[in-house]
């Protein structure tokens, strides 16, 4: 599956930085990518949180079929406005949410304020992506339950135009909401961010 080996490519490169702990994945969608990480790392936990509860709801099947439901927990949360205290994660991941945020500032500033100090923030941005992928292999990959889901987002057409960010746009916000470390890297298929606070 295409997007299965993308998020197996990302888990590798996050479990290569850290192998235990609390992780936060906003944008979580079905879970994907928390799946692959707690299978590599069994001392990580993730709290993966997305606004949508049928992704939430669909995150959770998955966790239970993969049988890594003890290591995970996914709720329904606004990545903007986070129920969690400050200085509480140890790592803080997102893949594909920043190019559909309306105020990507306020999601990058409530990231500084649950990271602890000294613990990074790894943002991946693949909009681009999807312009290389084989629509047809991809939706033929999907089961019957991931097909309805995406169905009711209107995602299977990949129709609708998306926003990407480039190098220039990402260093304002991230000054912004206050990180003073950071790298970001751009190729012509995503856009990568880690930041440390």
């Amino acid at each position: 599956m295409v997007i299965g080996g993308y998020y197996s490519k990302v888990a590798d490169e996050i479990v290569s930085h850290i192998r235990q702990g609390s992780v936060l994945d906003l944008g979580t969608g079905p879970g994907y990518l928390p799946i692959e990480i707690v299978k590599r790392a069994p001392d990580i936990c993730i709290t993966g949180v997305d606004l949508s509860r049928k992704l939430i709801h669909m995150a959770r099947i998955n966790a239970q079929k993969a049988d890594v439901s003890s290591q995970l927990s996914f709720e329904v949360g606004n990545s903007a406005g986070l129920r969690f205290g400050d200085a509480v994660f140890d790592m803080v991941i997102s893949t594909g949410m920043l190019h559909s945020l309306k105020n990507p500032i306020a999601v990058l500033t409530e990231i500084f304020r649950v990271l602890k100090i000294g613990a990074d923030a790894w943002i991946y941005d693949p909009a681009n992506v999807i312009q290389y992928i084989d629509k047809t292999k991809w939706k033929a990959s999907l089961n019957l339950r991931e097909r309805f889901f995406l169905c009711i987002f209107g995602l299977l057409g990949l129709h609708k135009p998306i926003a990407v960010y480039r190098k220039s746009d990402v260093i304002p916000m991230v000054e912004a909401a206050g990180f003073k470390k950071y790298k970001v890297d751009e190729s012509e298929r995503e856009i990568r961010i880690k930041l440390t606070k």
